[in-house]
């Protein structure tokens, strides 16, 4: 697939989904997409869609990306996480130093970044730069990744980072410079490959790190554009919750073509039955609803400006744990209603249903402490701006 400039991201992401349907089977298998899947999230523009102009990117807008992922989750859960994930990294690479960002895209602007936000390994300061080790779990799409961005604490050196609370730095590091231990093995999401990055005493000069603070607060050193403007507060788990929309709507169409097809033991039409079609009305209302409370979170960030910081990072965080129980809900509707019929290897339905069940699983997506953290905010006396002050609910996760 080619890349034209002239069409956009949102208008690509259908033949991503088409390819990444293609190639789902043996992205179970492998545990990883196939190279050619690999390919069309590239070509279709993922990696380079927050990628400073000055480097070829495009600078795009995040409820763009967001429905673009959701295209691709249509075919395949797993690679339009890989395709979020890869989108969200450029944007963090975008924090670099000029240097660093002049390095990572020498070569153009789809370089593909892997990465998370949560540190790990040790890192101990050198003559111009610092000596990395250890290892980082769960880093989805590291086997086709150009470049990894690894976090790590150290000492802090100013008064916004006391001892107790070390500071956080980002660092990048080329392909040659990291292994790979295959670590991933799990019920859902299987084709994310996310295992477990291995570094040894890596070298990594000053221009390739950058503090964390720096992609929380959205200051990027050299683009003034929206999305390096942003603070990570209000789009903190959008790269987790867009894949998800596809998926379920991917879940409800396979749905809707096996349960066309079906009769009961009288002979009887399943889809002229009330009950499966209220479970499938209610189901794509749910979808509906989710998408809605998404996109809204994305158009929030996308907008000239932000609600205070309070409370765009507590609703948006909030909206966007509700949407994704509301997509459980819905393709665990469909999935009962599958029959046994339905819990076939070769139904795509169920490949969705594990794909929904184990991406909401993850932290950033818990109604539990988003809702608590809600909560907290509208009962309190002082809703000033307190997102992203140092309250331990706000922060970015992995």
């Amino acid at each position: 697939m080619s890349h034209d400039s002239k069409s956009t991201i949102v208008a690509r992401a259908p033949q991503v989904a088409e390819i990444a349907a293609q190639y789902s089977d043996e992205a179970e298998t492998a545990r990883q997409l196939s190279p050619q899947v690999v390919r069309a999230v590239r070509d279709a523009g993922f990696a380079r869609h927050f990628v400073p102009a000055a480097h070829g990117g495009e600078t795009g807008g995040f409820a763009e990306l967001t429905s673009a992922v959701a295209l691709v989750g249509e075919g395949c859960t797993s690679a339009a996480w890989a395709a979020s994930l890869a989108a969200y990294a450029g944007r963090y690479a975008a924090f670099l130093p000029e240097a660093g960002q002049a390095e990572i895209w020498a070569e153009g602007p789809d370089v593909v970044l892997a990465g998370a936000l949560m540190p790990s390994g040790k890192a101990e300061p050198v003559a111009g730069g610092w000596r990395l080790s250890g290892e980082w779990k769960y880093i989805s799409g590291v086997h086709f990744a150009d470049w990894a961005l690894a976090c790590a604490a150290v000492p802090a050196k100013d008064a916004e980072n006391p001892p107790e609370r070390p500071e956080v730095l980002f660092f990048a590091v080329p392909r040659a410079d990291f292994s790979i231990e295959d670590t991933w093995s799990t019920v859902g999401m299987r084709g994310t490959g996310s295992h477990t990055l291995l570094l040894s005493d890596v070298f990594v000069p000053d221009h390739l790190t950058l503090p964390r603070s720096a992609v929380h607060a959205g200051r990027a050193p050299a683009s003034d554009a929206r999305c390096h403007i942003v603070p990570m507060y209000a789009v903190n788990a959008l790269p987790f919750a867009a894949p998800l929309i596809g998926a379920a709507r991917g879940a409800l169409r396979a749905w809707i073509a096996r349960t066309g097809q079906r009769v009961d033991r009288r002979g009887r039409a399943v889809r002229e039955m009330p009950s499966a079609q209220v479970s499938l009305a209610r189901s794509a209302a749910e979808v509906d609803a989710a998408e809605l409370l998404i996109l809204r979170t994305a158009a929030v960030a996308d907008g000239t400006e932000c609600p205070p910081e309070g409370e765009a990072a507590v609703r948006g965080a909030r909206d966007l744990a509700l949407a994704v129980e509301l997509l459980v809900s819905a393709v665990d509707r469909v999935f009962r209603a599958s029959g046994t019929s339905g819990q076939s290897s070769s139904d795509p339905v169920q490949r969705f249903w594990r794909d929904v069940n184990s991406a909401a699983s993850h932290v950033a997506l818990s109604f539990e402490t988003t809702g608590a953290a809600y909560g907290a905010w509208a009962l309190s006396d002082d809703k000033g701006d307190k997102g992203d002050k140092g309250d331990k609910r706000a922060e970015p996760v992995r």
